[in-house]
């Protein structure tokens, strides 16, 4: 065979080590689809040889890679039998590139995801990151492509969402100069299943055969996990190609067969077609089941008859799945699929000879051994450097950033597009189809579901926050976990698991990779701490533009529990109530708790300090309190303190439960009082404090801080000073500023 040019594995995102390294793996020179095979089975998308070694601090992850390794997805028992599935996924360079196919096919295939482990997807949640959209904060050209990012991904997003019948309970969305012409958009989605009818990726049964079920293969996406594993460029229109076109009434076919024929008991095995297309079902499915997988390509269903053995095997078209059947049972399984009118063939057999052939127009277009491409790819540790900034940020000092009028700071904290009310985008998401809803948008730190089948609930969160993780990346990670699991407990949920989103800059970079890891320690110290074990996720690196890296940016998915899905609480109280201030025990406050704050970004155009560490221990004692204390009726509402601090919690909880809202604490301190962000701390609603008091046992503290009463506007009694805002003035900076940014 003739050897291959250094051009032709470089162009697939190949080195020239790489290629040795297949070169000896073979014993021969690949062919042109094995060569594209092993491009996007060894990308950093899907090989994960940049992350694996530093993802080996979470331990479910580690006991995957030293067992049988994943599944698309971790389980939890929700319990009477019943499991919860959930993971999240970045679409962030086809988001950059055509952003409403980007977000929307990014919507399909974490659907998939939850689909193929023989769970109905229930929820659907995102985390979107986008550059300033607020004239002056960038060249206006810049400002114009951001506005329509913003537009045209959450229509995406809606587009499929709403379309496919699963409904987008919850979300984020935030801003930041370093994220233009590189937006961040995770997708995460939550299935529901029974315990005993979990489905598995590892193909088995000599002979059994091999089942191509979904939409036909187009050239769309081809490359795609390569293009999700390098930085774009200025060639970013000439990449629309490796961007998937994606058909929601499609999914939604594949969807109710796919969980019609797993209902048969004929499917052995099922993976959808995600990234690498068929290279990765067919590869990684027969690696984990320890056999071999015969292909003709000729029987897959196409779109264009002229399509290559290459196109066919590295094309992302979407809506599509793999499975192994039971010999004998197979057409139980197309008729399903048939019945749906969604394209079903046999286009295979399981083999004993430990390899993966395809064949196309009767030519043998690969033949390798699988595990070469799922165990095999190289592992990289890259240097670390702690940048400058980091050290400067221990320095910092917030006295002379103390002057500034509380009263407006406030309402331009409000006004910001990273706090302001998010409505302009949750109402165009269909959050209540399939009718197990309970707590929307909007209306609590987290969306609870009531799934049909048991009286228990639950709820669903995802959150991160940049500006911490950059200024420190291991308070940071830590911080991500504890915040997402104090928004599930603000609902009265008992939190269970997390997936991440991992996003980052260039892993070559030192300071990148430092971020990188000490991000990921705290997210997996965190999470072991708060016995919330990371069961799933996603890293994407290479996300950077001309302005360098985006910030470090992990988000966390969290799943909590409620006994009994009709005790959930909002953030605000429907009633008049008092108002309790929940803290725990022994944080360490350094620099007045104004370090990568809010206040600091927005109000004083700085980004400087280190955030508060969390008492991890202590988060965890506050979350198993709220649970219970909700469940147990003792709590009315909860609303926990982030971004903005005390100020901005009181605020929210006026205008969202349209009340009025007192606080009253004696302090000569305001800013820091006002819009410090100390971890650990949650307003509460009760009538009786003696027994929250009882409930919270010594590692939490309660203090009457106010009440919570008819009208509305918010009160703020310092002792020495008294702050007023009406209902108007809040609502007015708080609802209006996407809606007027985003008009046209």
């Amino acid at each position: 065979m003739v050897a291959t040019s250094p051009e032709v594995y470089l162009s697939m995102g190949l080195n020239h080590d790489e290629y040795r390294l297949i070169v000896s793996l073979i014993g021969r020179e690949p062919s042109y689809t094995e060569l594209g095979m092993f491009a996007v089975m060894w990308s950093e998308h899907c090989g994960y040889k940049y992350s694996r070694p530093v993802l080996a601090l979470f331990k479910k992850y580690k006991e995957a890679m030293e067992g049988d390794g994943h599944e698309n997805a971790g389980i939890v028992d929700l319990g009477d039998g019943y499991g919860i599935t959930m993971k999240v996924e970045s679409h962030n360079h086809p988001s950059a590139v055509e952003p409403y196919q980007g977000a929307a096919t990014g919507v399909g295939g974490i659907i998939r995801d939850i689909l193929t482990m023989g769970a109905r997807p229930i929820a659907s949640l995102n985390s979107l990151r986008f550059g300033p959209i607020t004239r002056g904060a960038q060249a206006d050209e810049i400002i114009d492509r951001n506005r329509y990012l913003v537009e045209h991904v959450v229509a995406g997003i809606a587009g499929y969402g709403n379309c496919v019948g699963v409904p987008t309970v919850a979300g984020e969305v935030s801003f930041h100069p370093r994220y233009s012409g590189n937006p961040l958009v995770n997708a995460m989605c939550v299935g529901i299943l029974k315990l005993d009818e979990v489905t598995t990726a590892a193909a088995s049964g000599i002979g059994n055969p091999v089942l191509y079920l979904g939409s036909a293969t187009g050239k769309d996406g081809i490359h795609g996990a390569t293009f999700a594993s390098d930085a774009l460029g200025e060639d970013n229109a000439d990449k629309r190609p490796n961007v998937q076109i994606g058909d929601p009434f499609a999914e939604k076919l594949l969807i109710e067969a796919t969980l019609e024929a797993l209902q048969t008991g004929a499917v052995v095995a099922i993976q959808d077609m995600g990234a690498a297309g068929l290279t990765c079902s067919t590869v990684e499915m027969a690696s984990k089941g320890s056999v071999g997988m015969a292909v003709d390509l000729d029987l897959v269903p196409m779109r264009e008859n002229d399509m290559t053995g290459y196109e066919l095997m590295l094309s992302e078209s979407q809506e599509r799945m793999l499975a192994v059947a039971e010999k004998g049972r197979e057409q139980e399984v197309l008729d399903v699929f048939r019945k749906w009118g969604t394209k079903a063939e046999v286009i295979g057999y399981v083999t004993d000879d430990g390899l993966v052939t395809v064949k196309r127009n009767g030519k043998i277009e690969a033949q390798l051994d699988p595990k070469l491409l799922t165990d095999k790819c190289p592992v990289y540790y890259s240097e670390t450097a702690v940048p400058e900034y980091f050290e400067k940020a221990a320095q910092f000092d917030p006295s002379s950033y103390l002057d500034k009028d509380v009263k407006q700071s406030l309402l331009t904290l409000l006004a910001s597009p990273e706090i302001s009310d998010k409505s302009w985008v949750f109402e165009q998401y269909d959050q209540q189809v399939q009718t197990q809803t309970t707590l929307k948008c909007g209306k609590g730190d987290a969306a609870v579901l009531a799934p049909r089948g048991t009286k228990k609930g639950i709820a669903l969160k995802i959150d991160g926050n940049s500006r911490q993780t950059y200024l420190h990346p291991y308070r940071g990670g830590q911080l991500a976990v504890v915040e997402c699991a104090r928004n599930v407990a603000c609902t009265g949920a008992d939190p269970q698991a997390v997936t991440d989103g991992l996003n980052f800059g260039n892993p070559t970079y030192p300071q990148v990779y430092w971020q990188f890891s000490e991000a990921v320690r705290g997210i997996a110290e965190a999470a072991d701490t708060m016995h919330t074990p990371v069961i799933s996720g996603n890293v994407s690196f290479y996300n950077e533009s001309d302005l360098g890296e985006v910030p470090p940016t992990p988000v966390i998915g969290i799943v909590g529990v409620l006994e009994d899905a009709a005790n959930s609480i909002s953030m605000a109280p429907s009633t008049a109530s008092e108002l309790f201030l929940v803290s725990v025990n022994g944080v360490e406050v350094e620099q007045q708790g104004l370090g990568a704050s809010a206040y600091l970004a927005h109000v004083c155009d700085t980004e400087d300090g280190y955030p508060v560490a969390p008492n991890v221990a202590g988060e965890l004692a506050l979350c198993k309190f709220l649970a219970k204390a909700a469940q147990a009726g003792l709590i009315r509402s909860a609303h926990d303190l982030s971004e903005g601090g005390l100020a901005v919690a009181l605020a929210e909880i006026a205008i969202v439960g349209n009340l009025k809202v007192s606080y009253n604490r004696p302090s000569s301190a305001a800013v820091s009082t006002l819009f410090g962000e100390i971890p650990g701390r949650v307003l509460v609603t009760s009538s009786d404090m003696v027994r929250l008091k009882e409930l919270a046992g010594d590692q939490l503290s309660i203090e009457p801080v106010g009440s919570v009463a008819e009208g509305d506007g918010l009160v703020i009694d310092l002792g020495s000073t008294t702050f007023v805002w009406s209902g108007d003035e809040l609502n007015k900076a708080y609802r209006s500023t996407l809606p007027e940014l985003l008009k046209h």
